[in-house]
């Protein structure tokens, strides 16, 4: 599961709605929708993120935070390390190796310290 498909089946359940309502009211199919939370699907597009956010009458704050989950959700991340140090070239490599076998504990430790400084996303 992704962290924008967890926010959204949350969202879905807080309010009592079954996922095959909510794919008929956005016209959406019930497995896009049901793979889009499972991680199976690439990020929504950013109109769909609105769709969405507007579905469950969210308030301004929310949709930047629906928006910034729904980047973070990439089921199928490349990390391109050309131009970076060897050292980061490492990082990459054992994480993608790793990442399968790490515990709640480590990914939180790990999140927590990359999300301590953000630089500019890249695209």
């Amino acid at each position: 599961m992704t962290p924008f498909g967890e926010r959204v089946r949350e969202l879905r359940r807080r309010r009592g709605v079954t996922l095959k309502q909510m794919a008929a009211e956005l016209e959406l199919s019930p497995a896009y929708l049901s793979a889009l939370e499972h991680g199976h699907r690439g990020r929504p597009t950013p109109a769909l993120v609105v769709q969405i956010c507007e579905y469950f009458h969210l308030i301004w704050d929310d949709y930047e935070e629906m928006h910034q989950l729904a980047w973070l959700s990439h089921p199928r991340v490349v990390v391109d390390t050309r131009g970076l140090t060897p050292a980061a070239t490492e990082l990459a490599n054992r994480l993608a190796e790793r990442i399968a076998v790490l515990d709640a504990k480590s990914i939180a430790a790990l999140n927590k310290l990359l999300r301590e400084e953000r630089p500019k996303r890249r695209r």
